[in-house]
């Protein structure tokens, strides 16, 4: 299974869900990639730590071998690094990725991470991929080698309107690239359940038919801890209210029942 998570607007917890959703996988006993194809690399620094500022081997190293032919090319595997955590592994970002992009766009390398992520496929149950806010070419790339999209949504109006849009633009990726991608719904995420705004949003969302998800991400502070840890809540807070509702959602998404670590 290969998935995308994406949304163009920032600040709606791509990098949260990616990370979460991941490490719940891997927890759950399914051998679990994280590529992190987001130049700022949160997610590399959430599951990595530290050492992800020393790190050699990245994704920008991958997709930079491509450039040009070489009887020795790299395995995508070898830009693999593992988590402290059983069963999970980061392909780590890089800053070099926003150089690289016009020589690969240039190129016209739009389907080598497809390829690439097939191959890490044949190596993983699980690859969770996450993106900058952004559709360039690195979101595109994603897009068309991803057989599922998750969007998260962080219920408010510019971000309904940047959802229209993002909707928009996978159908055309769909038509053109990936018949196969598959839009698992919408994640509402930094959900307040007693406001009365977010709660207009979503079942308006609803109303038009969109793939709205019933599991809701609430707004925690228990998240910023998390990242200021740098430990996934299925490890940092196992009984935390949050921690439940991500369970729910990969439950959700996997058809499976999941509750909360011993």
């Amino acid at each position: 299974m290969r998935r995308v998570v994406f949304n163009q607007k920032g600040g709606v917890g791509k990098s949260s869900i990616t990370c979460n959703l991941a490490a719940i996988s891997a927890a759950q006993g399914k051998r679990t990639l994280v590529v992190d194809l987001d130049p700022q690399g949160n997610s590399t620094h959430y599951l990595l730590g530290k050492r992800a500022a020393d790190l050699k081997d990245t994704v920008a190293d991958m997709l930079e071998q491509t450039l040009s032919f070489s009887m020795f090319t790299r395995r995508p595997d070898e830009f693999v690094h593992a988590a402290p955590y059983d069963n999970l592994f980061v392909m780590p970002s890089s800053p070099e990725l926003d150089f690289l992009e016009r020589k690969l766009e240039a190129k016209h390398k739009i389907y080598k991470l497809r390829e690439a992520l097939k191959k890490l496929g044949e190596n993983f149950d699980a690859i969770y991929v996450d993106t900058a806010p952004a559709l360039n070419f690195y979101t595109r790339s994603a897009l068309i080698g991803a057989q599922r999209c998750l969007i998260p949504f962080d219920c408010d109006d510019f971000s309904r309107q940047a959802l229209y849009s993002i909707l928009g633009e996978i159908r055309e990726l769909q038509d053109d690239h990936n018949p196969d991608l598959v839009v698992e719904g919408i994640v509402a995420n930094q959900f307040q359940p007693r406001a009365s705004l977010p709660n207009q949003l979503v079942k308006e969302l609803e109303e038009e038919g969109l793939p709205v998800l019933s599991v809701r991400l609430s707004s925690s502070v228990k998240m910023k801890e998390s990242h200021q840890a740098g430990v996934p809540l299925v490890h940092f807070a196992p009984k935390h209210n949050l921690t439940q509702q991500y369970l729910d959602l990969f439950g959700l998404l996997e058809g499976v029942k999941v509750g909360q670590p011993a």
